[in-house]
């Protein structure tokens, strides 16, 4: 989980960096599709679905932008939705995986190809770099004061296989197909998710020392997140505490 420890790292700085340029607020409501778009439109049913919502509500989300996300994820709106992965390579060889959530592929496709190329990477073929990474339910555990060995118990129970601290508080690893059941002990017993998703975690990872690469690298990320059909971005690359600093 070390590759994904890391990705978390960044993650959370770009959270905050995010919120100040308004992005988090698309980021809520693309939870929701996504999550209504696996497990049905029904909170009660889907509890992945009920914990985007409660995160978007947190968020100040209106009301009417939730239910329009949730229809969005069902196809009720706008047509049935697709999951499609796009796959490439950035600075330094990185893999990046681009999971995109569209009613139209050909639209999506060539904005995608042309944001790989834009960001002096490349698009590749399906599969050239999927076979590097893993696909897990990862739980995000906020909180102080948190008994691992309590928490760990609980997660093993339910059915998670890995837990790991990071700075914000733990991270949970499970089968996706054990997520919601995870999710569901785990807010039962108290503790509070700050995130619940499914997720690719990097096999290995590629070092990038560089300052110039390493802010080439991230705002190849953040342009595809800021494309309205992409869910989400993974890639392999591990950067230092030392350039993250210096970058931001």
């Amino acid at each position: 989980m070390s590759g994904h420890s890391h990705w978390a790292g960044i993650k959370h700085r770009k959270a905050a960096q995010d919120a100040k340029k308004g992005v988090a607020f698309q980021k809520l409501v693309k939870d929701i599709i996504a999550a209504a778009k696996e497990g049905g439109g029904d909170p009660n049913s889907n509890f992945r679905l009920k914990v985007a919502v409660e995160r978007a509500k947190a968020g100040n989300v209106p009301v009417d932008n939730i239910e329009r996300g949730i229809k969005r994820g069902t196809g009720e709106l706008g047509g049935p939705m697709e999951e499609v992965y796009y796959e490439g390579y950035g600075p330094n060889g990185v893999a990046v995986m681009v999971q995109a959530m569209t009613d139209n592929r050909n639209r999506t496709a060539p904005d995608i190809r042309s944001l790989f190329t834009k960001s002096g990477g490349a698009i590749g073929e399906m599969g050239c770099v999927a076979w590097n990474f893993d696909r897990r339910g990862v739980i995000e555990i906020a909180g102080e004061d948190i008994d691992e060995e309590s928490l760990m118990m609980t997660a093993l129970d339910a059915g998670a296989d890995d837990l790991e601290a990071n700075e914000e508080g733990y991270e949970i690893s499970c089968d996706p197909n054990v997520l919601s059941q995870v999710g569901e002990a785990l807010k039962g017993a108290g503790y509070n998710i700050e995130t619940m998703e499914v997720s690719m975690i990097p096999k290995n990872t590629v070092a990038i020392s560089n300052k110039s690469d390493a802010a080439k690298m991230l705002a190849m990320v953040e342009r595809f997140e800021e494309h309205d059909d992409v869910q989400a971005v993974y890639a392999n690359f591990e950067i230092p505490e030392d350039i993250l600093a210096e970058i931001e």
